[in-house]
């Protein structure tokens, strides 16, 4: 389970960084997974508006922060917290070019028809402060972030907005605020928090616990916590797994391979699945450890791996199916 915030303000420590770092902290006192990345500190080149996304799934722009970090992060996160202040009636320009570089995401689900396996289950919600008391305010920046939610693939599960919030430290003299972004992060965790976790584990976590996890999440996301990992992580991702996922509409691209030690995160693990990899399983007091034996695919051709995919999806049915 994890939460990705979105910090949009370029000022460290003021209003805006304070509100999201209280909601990022109570979730992480719910037991998720964090992480906060600021565009105002990244390489985030502009989208060019090239329309090269929308023929090939993926930006043409490849060397910055976006395909490294961000890319991947909004694939992995099962909330995302959008953070800003009102910059003229809208988001500052570094998190409005990180929005615009989504259209690659946004091409892969309208254009392509490419399901996101998260993205059935993924929520989103914005967080926004302006000094102003007018009441458009929040205007544009609400229907920028229902439509980037939309576009990454996560609901839009609504918003808290404060007015005249304008001199430093002013969120924090709001008679309601910080208790009001850490009971929304309680709120909006708790469904989350109830599930049980599983974890896939091969050896590369190139291709079958990607598989298997992508599976999991599609047929059941709202009661299963999914992560994969591997004992000796791949570069990337196998592009022909890509490509045979992408038969049946299922994205998988923006997948990076783990160490599954950093898989595990920090709440208990309920299953746990091996595939025969001689992977030696950590010590995990309560996991029920489950063999599933499936073949190496590596160097097979295409059919191989369209089997495999199937056997794969059929375990996982019948896994579901027990639960």
């Amino acid at each position: 389970m994890m939460v990705l915030g979105l910090q949009g303000s370029p000022r460290k420590k003021g209003n805006t960084d304070i509100l999201l770092s209280a909601f990022i902290e109570g979730a992480a006192g719910s037991g998720a997974d964090v992480l906060t990345l600021n565009p105002s500190k990244m390489k985030i080149e502009p989208c060019t508006g090239c329309r090269f996304c929308e023929k090939n799934g993926y930006c043409v722009i490849t060397g910055d922060d976006m395909s490294r970090e961000v890319y991947p992060a909004l694939r992995k996160a099962d909330l995302i917290v959008v953070a800003s202040p009102i910059f003229f009636y809208g988001v500052p320009s570094r998190l409005k070019a990180l929005i615009d570089r989504s259209q690659a995401l946004w091409s892969r689900k309208y254009l392509m028809k490419l399901m996101d396996p998260g993205a059935k289950w993924r929520k989103g919600f914005l967080l926004s402060l302006g000094a102003t008391k007018g009441k458009n305010l929040f205007e544009g920046t609400s229907l920028t972030a229902k439509y980037f939610f939309d576009g990454i693939g996560a609901a839009y599960e609504g918003s808290l907005t404060y007015h005249q919030i304008e001199n430093a430290g002013d969120i924090q003299k709001h008679p309601s605020a910080i208790d009001d972004v850490r009971r929304k992060a309680a709120e909006l965790i708790e469904p989350l928090s109830k599930r049980k976790r599983i974890i896939f584990i091969c050896r590369e976590n190139a291709c079958r616990s990607q598989m298997s996890a992508a599976f999991a999440q599609i047929y059941a996301g709202g009661r299963l916590d999914v992560s994969s990992g591997g004992s000796a992580p791949a570069t990337e991702v196998s592009r022909l797994m890509m490509d045979v996922m992408a038969e049946k509409g299922i994205d998988m691209a923006f997948k990076k391979p783990v160490p599954f030690e950093t898989a595990l995160g920090i709440r208990k693990i309920d299953y746990a699945v091996t595939m025969e990899c001689e992977v030696s399983c950590p010590v995990m007091p309560g996991t029920e450890i489950i063999e599933w034996n499936l073949p190496d695919p590596s160097g097979k051709p295409i059919e191989f791996m369209r089997g495999l995919r199937d056997e794969i999806e059929k375990k996982v049915i019948d896994f579901v199916g027990k639960l």
